[in-house]
């Protein structure tokens, strides 16, 4: 079983004309009929740095959750906005970007990584208190543009704090679709069975014509939890002007569907996501 997280936040926050409300919550609505383990749905950040992701309160509050086994995800970037998701209850996972890279760090949270390790230290204090469950995605995981210090060992080194910290699920990010098959056979390989205690997750940026063998890598490798996007869209505004396309979903479930893998999902209520996309994605 391999879990799959739609990150609809992820494809929507990069695009400069705000999406109207009552369209988020239409287009949540749907994923949530889909099934998926978890959506990454929103985010509670500065508006001033993601004005797409204002109305995540709104948008909360029209989700229609009685009839899904769906969790919902809001991103966070530091305590405060860590006590603002928590006060809600319907959410369960709190993300937090950890970046490799010390340049995209300041560029996405304005801190350094050290101040980056204390917010963290400070966020899972209160998911702990608070019976939520902190996500920490290792954003940069493979590669960065800036010329910071990357390799495995970088990687591995910090995947080691966190888990000294009690962190129990990592998703190792693209972010600007440098990762290959290579680089994140061998990462997975080295963390899975050298952290049985934590859930290790990918989350892949790719082109059109790359996707195939980064998922084949990941799942052969023993990830269990993959995240993408319907129709590949989105990617983060703070990592470069171009956006690299998030992982898309269907060619997930559809590799998925062709190897065996199970994941559980309601395919008719993913063709009606699907054809909303245009209503959504202007």
């Amino acid at each position: 079983m391999v879990n799959i997280v739609e990150c609809s936040r992820d494809a929507m926050q990069g695009i400069h004309h705000f999406i109207p409300t009552e369209t988020k919550i239409a287009y949540n609505n749907l994923l949530l009929k889909v099934g998926f383990h978890t959506l990454d749905f929103g985010s509670f950040v500065s508006p001033k740095a993601i004005p797409q992701m204002r109305d995540t309160a709104e948008v909360l509050d029209g989700l229609e959750l009685e009839d899904t086994t769906t969790n919902l995800l809001s991103i966070i970037a530091n305590k405060r906005g860590a006590e603002d998701a928590i006060s809600f209850p319907q959410i369960k996972f709190l993300g937090f970007p950890f970046s490799v890279s010390e340049t995209f760090q300041m560029r996405n949270t304005n801190a350094t990584l050290e101040e980056a390790l204390t917010r963290v230290t400070e966020i899972q204090d209160i998911c702990v208190r608070n019976d939520r469950i902190l996500v920490v995605y290792l954003s940069m995981g493979f590669g960065n543009p800036y010329g910071d210090p990357w390799n495995a060992e970088i990687v591995m080194k910090w995947v080691d704090k966190l888990h000294g910290m009690d962190i129990k699920i990592m998703a190792l990010s693209d972010t600007i679709g440098v990762s290959t098959p290579d680089n994140i056979s061998y990462l997975f390989e080295e963390l899975i069975p050298a952290y049985e205690d934590v859930v290790f997750g990918a989350h892949l940026h790719t082109r059109k014509d790359d996707w195939r063998p980064k998922i084949k890598a990941a799942i052969d490798s023993g990830c269990k939890r993959i995240d993408g996007a319907l129709r590949g869209y989105g990617g983060c505004p703070m990592a470069k002007d171009e956006l690299t396309g998030n992982m898309p979903t269907e060619n997930i479930i559809n590799y998925m569907n062709e190897i065996g893998v199970d994941h559980s999902l309601n395919q008719e209520a993913l063709k009606l996501a699907i054809a909303y996309t245009p209503q959504v994605f202007l």
